[in-house]
């Protein structure tokens, strides 16, 4: 019977067989300067998910405009956050954070049968880099997994479209699995209703639930991201007992001229305030990290807004980042969506 491993002298090395898991961020600028946030700004701005207006008057206002001063304020808020220790981005960092406990959970459960991995949309580390990385290490299967609780267009698929179009230039393509959105899974519920517990001494008079925003428009041609961001929500209040209309949905970081998603954040949180509700927390179900858009835009422009119109305790519920009960609910999606490929 013929050697099955028998290959010529000369056959390129092949690597043992693996499994890859490739964990995606949103992403981050290498820096706060000037031209890195230019840089990050630019990829993010002209990604046709995220800004979906006709390329011929969009590109222009982009590259004429918008980079010409973007930078400088993005570049503040970035600042103001910056992990200078690491001189990198809390999101990074955490991302880091996560992915080294993720592999930790994975290698004890699967030992060196698996590679695991994380890159982000924009930025550095890319996607294309990271899946030729898990390719040379010999991934035969690869489990893309956008860490993005709630689908969207703008994230989930822009996410997976890098990815596929990475994929479209190997010679050699992996068989690929993506990861489903995880919204209303019990085990994630769990870890954020077990964060506000942790982090909350006594009930707020509100509990703001704050999504990142998209157009209004996005839902109405079929975008699921307000469904599954109204359900997180209403499975949370569930699993609080706070079903006495303590938990209100609103939406953050709104862009450009035209209608998104409401109640908006920082709208919401005045109109509490000036109606008489003191006391109110935010937690952002939508990011797995803290960010930019967390530890700057909430702690600061959010909370100053509560305040200015008469609040009085204002409390920031932490995302999840690499609590032990987010590890855990991480760690049950990928042994699900590794089924058949690992026992």
């Amino acid at each position: 019977m013929p050697d099955a491993n028998h290959k010529p002298a000369d056959h390129p090395t092949i690597p043992a067989e693996k499994v890859g898991i490739l964990i995606a961020n949103l992403g981050t600028p290498d820096g706060h300067d000037y031209w890195s946030m230019r840089r990050f700004l630019n990829e993010f701005l002209l990604d046709h998910r995220v800004i979906d207006y006709p390329r011929w008057k969009w590109v222009p206002l982009v590259k004429l405009i918008i980079l010409t001063k973007r930078p400088f304020s993005s570049g503040a808020a970035y600042r103001s956050i910056w992990n200078n220790e690491e001189n990198e981005s809390p999101l990074l960092t955490i991302t880091k954070a996560q992915v080294a406990k993720v592999k930790k959970a994975a290698t004890q459960r699967y030992g060196d049968r698996v590679v695991v991995d994380y890159c982000m949309r924009y930025g550095n580390p890319s996607t294309r880099a990271k899946l030729r990385a898990l390719i040379d290490a010999g991934c035969q299967r690869i489990l893309f997994f956008p860490l993005y609780p709630q689908y969207a267009g703008a994230t989930t698929a822009t996410a997976n479209d890098a990815f596929f179009r990475a994929l479209m230039d190997e010679k050699w393509q992996p068989a690929v699995r993506t990861v489903p959105a995880y919204y209303d899974r019990p085990s994630y519920i769990d870890a954020l209703a077990q964060s506000v517990e942790r982090t909350l001494d006594a009930k707020p008079d509100k509990l703001v639930v704050s999504f990142h925003g998209v157009p209004k428009r996005y839902l109405l041609e079929g975008d699921p991201y307000h469904c599954q961001c109204q359900k997180t929500a209403r499975l949370l209040a569930q699993r609080l007992g706070w079903n006495d209309g303590r938990v209100v949905t609103t939406f953050q970081s709104r862009f450009g001229p035209e209608e998104w998603l409401q109640p908006y954040t920082v709208e919401e949180v005045a109109r509490l305030a000036k109606d008489g509700q003191k006391n109110i927390a935010v937690i952002a179900p939508a990011f797995a990290a803290d960010c930019v858009e967390t530890l700057e835009e909430i702690q600061e422009e959010i909370r100053d807004a509560f305040i200015e119109a008469g609040g009085e305790t204002f409390s920031y519920v932490p995302c999840l980042n690499d609590d032990d009960a987010h590890i855990d609910a991480l760690e049950e999606i990928i042994e699900e969506n590794l089924a058949g490929w690992l026992d």
